[in-house]
């Protein structure tokens, strides 16, 4: 039995649709197709019902399904931590962030928390929220660093899952000004039509965040998206040329507020608060993981810290939480 089949056979009953599942997985639709029926030949029994819409998971299937997941999890899991023992480097931490987290708030942040001549080596890698959590889930970083908000679920499920808050963050709603200094882009829009917006692609988690939050207040609909890119910085960087209103962290805004180079596109209603938070799987086994995370986890919130990093963490009400999505808007 190939590994590949369990990461295939997790792909489609994600997606539900074999061209979905097949793109997902980097193989054309008849290669995955064929390792699909090979995966319910080893096991004896069909996995999935297809038909017009889709593929849907037999009991059978649905009985394979988390046993699935925690196969791909451990193997992966015993390969890094082998690895690492091989390398000599059992001290070495893997941490995955979202791209302005990296560019912003770790830097200053894994400096405070983090001896690094007492490390092999810190491994960070920056990516989308979609693309951290897949990482994540396979159990190939020790660590996912990301804004976070309750009304945006995670694909973490609770029992596998903890993290603790690092950070706090503000999605503000900035554009650049006009001549006389005002927003040229103003919130939420003007009689003549709705406000331009420079939005969050799927694979964005603040993009989750802000669908989740403007589907709450009833705000889409008096906006009109004109681009989209999962990079904050991309988005700041439209927005200073004036094509729009975007939300931004301000973590990542706040010095082109402070120059003026950016202003804000609405009042403080339309802020958005949200968390930095660290996650990390239950069954981690990384020595180097466990002081970071008991550091961050046993101290108080009154500990000295710099930029907006906090280490509090609350006790179990401050683990992870959120449910297991199914369909879901992806994270940044």
């Amino acid at each position: 039995m190939d590994l590949d089949w369990l990461k295939d056979f997790l792909a489609l009953a994600d997606e539900g649709n074999f061209s979905r599942a097949a793109e997902a997985r980097h193989v054309s639709q008849p290669a995955f197709s064929r390792r699909i029926r090979a995966l319910e030949e080893w096991i004896g029994a069909p996995l999935f019902v297809r038909g017009a819409q889709g593929a849907s998971l037999t009991p059978a299937g649905a009985h394979l399904r988390p046993l699935a997941e925690d196969i791909a999890h451990s193997l992966q899991r015993a390969r890094r931590e082998t690895k690492a023992v091989g390398e000599g480097a059992t001290a070495s931490l893997s941490i995955a962030a979202t791209h302005a987290l990296s560019f912003t708030f770790f830097p200053g942040w894994i400096r405070q928390h983090v001896r690094f001549e007492a490390l092999g080596t810190l491994n960070l890698i920056s990516d989308s929220m979609e693309a951290c959590e897949a990482i994540m889930l396979g159990g190939e970083v020790d660590f996912l660093l990301c804004h976070h908000h309750p009304d945006a679920p995670t694909r973490f499920e609770a029992g596998r899952f903890e993290s603790v808050r690092v950070g706090r963050d503000t999605l503000v709603p900035v554009c650049a000004p006009d001549a006389a200094g005002r927003p040229a882009w103003r919130l939420p829009g003007r009689p003549e039509g709705p406000a331009r917006v420079l939005a969050y692609s799927q694979a964005s988690g603040l993009g989750r965040i802000l669908a989740a939050q403007q589907a709450d207040k009833g705000e889409a609909g008096s906006l009109e998206t004109v681009f989209t890119s999962h990079l904050a910085a991309t988005l700041m960087s439209m927005a200073r040329q004036g094509h729009g209103a975007a939300w931004l962290p301000l973590t990542l805004a706040e010095e082109d507020l402070a120059r003026a180079d950016l202003v804000r596109a609405g009042a403080e209603e339309f802020d958005i608060p949200i968390e930095i938070r660290l996650f990390r799987s239950r069954d981690g086994r990384n020595p180097a993981a466990d002081v970071l995370w008991n550091r961050l986890t046993g101290q108080r919130d009154d500990t000295p810290r710099s930029a907006m990093a906090d280490t509090k963490s609350t006790g179990p009400k401050d683990a992870a939480n959120a449910p297991s999505a199914g369909p879901h808007q992806p994270g940044r």
